[in-house]
């Protein structure tokens, strides 16, 4: 049970700072969302708000991996398309004012600033990496594929931050339709 309510807490995390971003992720929320007791933040979260959102974002990181491991096709731009539908429904989700639980991390508060950026940073560099063995598999070469899949993994988060404040997919629509012509080049 004690283990239940903390993976619901850490759920809930990642939500609050999809929603909120790491300032605004209360402790309040994430009992009214997990339905925790109060008593349960320092009992399963002994370093409190930051050790919570570390671990929230470093689950969050490993599911999108789990997901990204699941791209796989024959050509290099049907793992970049692939990758783009997997993005669509995030970026759908951002332009409607949701944000990226790992990159809500990135923006240090106080002292545990630079461990949430190592766990923002660890996760992205895990996506990159999964995207890299999948480009190389489809027929890339390992530099190709490495450069490639920074570039998505960078057109998704920065894709997030556009259609949020646009209130629109425009911005990534417009930056997949110049990013997937590069998966047609040779290299």
């Amino acid at each position: 049970m004690a283990k239940e309510t903390r993976a619901r807490m850490i759920d809930a995390a990642v939500v609050a700072l999809q929603q909120r971003g790491l300032e605004g992720m209360s402790f309040t929320d994430v009992l009214a969302r997990s339905g925790a007791a109060r008593g349960a933040i320092y009992h399963h979260f002994p370093g409190g708000k930051s050790q919570l959102a570390a671990e929230a974002a470093a689950q969050h990181g490993r599911d999108v991996l789990a997901r990204l491991a699941d791209l796989s096709a024959t050509t290099p731009r049907a793992v970049a398309e692939a990758f783009v539908d997997f993005a669509r429904p995030v970026v759908e989700a951002s332009s409607r004012g949701s944000g990226c639980a790992i990159a809500a991390v990135t923006l240090p508060v106080g002292e545990d600033g630079d461990e949430l950026c190592h766990v923002a940073a660890t996760a992205f560099a895990s996506w990159s990496g999964q995207l890299a063995a999948a480009l190389s598999g489809a027929g890339l070469s390992a530099e190709d594929a490495a450069d490639k899949a920074a570039l998505l993994i960078t057109l998704l988060e920065g894709a997030q931050v556009l259609s949020r404040a646009a209130g629109s997919t425009a911005p990534f629509d417009r930056a997949v339709r110049a990013a997937l012509t590069l998966f047609d080049a040779k290299p």
